[in-house]
């Protein structure tokens, strides 16, 4: 690998930086007035995804522990923007849904990333955003959550 190619994946790694930044800002801030962070926002994300998903099938998309869920869900619980109840198949299971007030905070936060990701693709163009999604597809391929993802979504 020359020194040019060297330097320009140093910049990609700031770039990235600086976008992930982009992106989290203003949901963070929102999530602030709920008393709630960034962890909150991912499992209000998944669980607005899919109605009734199942904590292990949470844990396995956000690629952590029991221990670490624990904590956040059950604020999400207490603060009214998600339930809990047992699977009918199977009473050991627990299913995941938003509740009204979870459904309108979640659409809330992810307005925003979309406007941010539409407003960019709008100026980039249909090439641009083909190629985006090959990029995120090849760092995505790897995860756990992502299989899960694709196989929850119907994608091959």
């Amino acid at each position: 690998m020359t020194v040019e190619t060297e330097k320009k994946l140093d910049d990609i790694k700031a770039l990235f930086y600086f976008a992930y930044k982009t992106f989290t800002e203003e949901p963070d801030h929102m999530l602030v007035k709920y008393g709630i962070q960034r962890m909150h926002h991912r499992i209000l994300y998944f669980v607005a995804r899919f109605p009734g998903i199942s904590i292990n099938e949470l844990l396995t998309l956000l690629e952590i522990s029991k221990q670490a869920l624990n904590s956040p869900l059950r604020k999400l619980i207490e603060k009214g923007f998600i339930t809990s109840v047992p699977s009918k198949q199977d009473l050991r299971v627990r299913q995941l849904t938003l509740t009204k007030e979870g459904k309108e905070l979640e659409k809330k936060l992810s307005y925003v990333q979309s406007r941010v990701l539409k407003n960019i693709f709008n100026e980039l163009g249909e090439d641009c955003l083909i190629s985006w999604i090959k990029v995120m597809e090849k760092f995505a391929a790897s995860r756990p959550g992502n299989d899960l993802w694709c196989s929850k979504k119907g994608i091959e």
